[in-house]
């Protein structure tokens, strides 16, 4: 059921203002059961296809990346809104780029899946961890196991590997240039949401001081920027093994052409199944050239298993 929706202001951190007058007065189409504004195309009736950057209000470190890729790279505010926050956008190495807010907490997003078809989303978040290690991080949303945080039970999003990697690849660059003292590393495929789409998280923690740390926020911006670009050549990985913080995977990634997509950590091997293993290699984007495997960081009674199911569809794999 559709009805009219009038938007009210909601500001950025240390904006005035990010709303015209005239455009309290305009009209949104209202989603009912999702209780928010959505942008829809009167011509044709169908969602754009675009790449999105997602942040959300409840999100210190997710506020401050996004006021890095507003202050940093020239995005401009629309005419529309959504969850009452502006939208900005950005033409980003010729594709167009929008980075809207969300009133959710980042995890709790399935919805975006009614409501867009992107070619990429990039959520923008905080990195949460009991070690308190300030950390850069990437990887991809979804559930191995059950949904505690967000998104369906064993089901995961769709894998940008190349994007990741570009993303990885830039904060490890840059943290050195600008003398951060950060990890950055990949993640293992953990929390919702779980889409239909090509989706990944840049993040910084691990603490409410990296959530606030401008320069960091920066550095994750960027990469942000260069997950959209191209990648001039890599080979896809599904990565099978080892910690949820993958020290393996992450140097494979940054000093080889490997791009990993999927990651599944050796604590949620008991619950995985070629099922799972199926939706790693299929929901991916590009072919999946092997599966590496940090083979030590496998117990020894899930090594069959493993193996099985990726011979059963014809992935090679290889130890680390």
């Amino acid at each position: 059921m559709i009805s009219t929706y009038t938007c009210n202001p909601k500001q950025l951190p240390n904006e005035p203002s990010l709303l015209t007058e005239d455009l309290l007065s305009n009209t949104f189409l209202f989603h009912e059961n999702l209780n928010l504004p959505i942008t829809y195309n009167k011509r044709s009736g169908t969602k754009t296809k675009l790449n999105l950057f997602v942040a959300s209000t409840e999100d210190t470190a997710g506020m401050n990346i996004a006021k890095q890729l507003v202050d940093h790279h020239n995005f401009e505010k629309l005419s529309e809104t959504f969850h009452n926050n502006p939208v900005y956008t950005k033409t980003l190495h010729n594709k167009e780029t929008k980075l809207i807010f969300v009133n959710t907490e980042i995890v709790d997003t399935q919805f975006l899946g009614d409501l867009f078809n992107p070619n990429l989303l990039i959520f923008l978040s905080r990195h949460s961890s009991a070690s308190g290690i300030p950390t850069l991080s990437v990887h991809t949303p979804g559930n191995l196991t059950e949904a505690k945080f967000g998104g369906k039970p064993r089901k995961v999003s769709i894998s940008p590997a190349a994007a990741m990697k570009n993303a990885l690849s830039e904060m490890a660059k840059l943290k050195d240039e600008r003398g951060l003292d950060y990890e950055v590393s990949y993640e293992c495929t953990h929390h919702g949401p779980s889409l239909d789409a090509p989706a990944m998280f840049v993040e910084v923690g691990s603490s409410p001081k990296q959530w606030k740390d401008t320069k960091a926020a920066e550095v994750v911006a960027d990469a942000a920027v260069a997950a959209v670009s191209e990648c001039s050549c890599c080979s896809v990985a599904l990565g099978i093994g080892g910690p949820h913080y993958n020290k393996k995977f992450t140097k494979l990634a940054l000093n080889t052409q490997w791009a990993f997509g999927h990651m599944i950590p050796k604590y949620a091997l008991p619950e995985v199944d070629d099922e799972i293993i199926r939706q790693c290699v299929e929901r991916t984007v590009g072919t999946v050239d092997s599966a590496v495997l940090d083979w030590k960081g496998i117990k020894g009674e899930h090594k069959p298993k493993i193996v099985a199911a990726l011979e059963k569809l014809g992935v090679p794999s290889e130890k680390v």
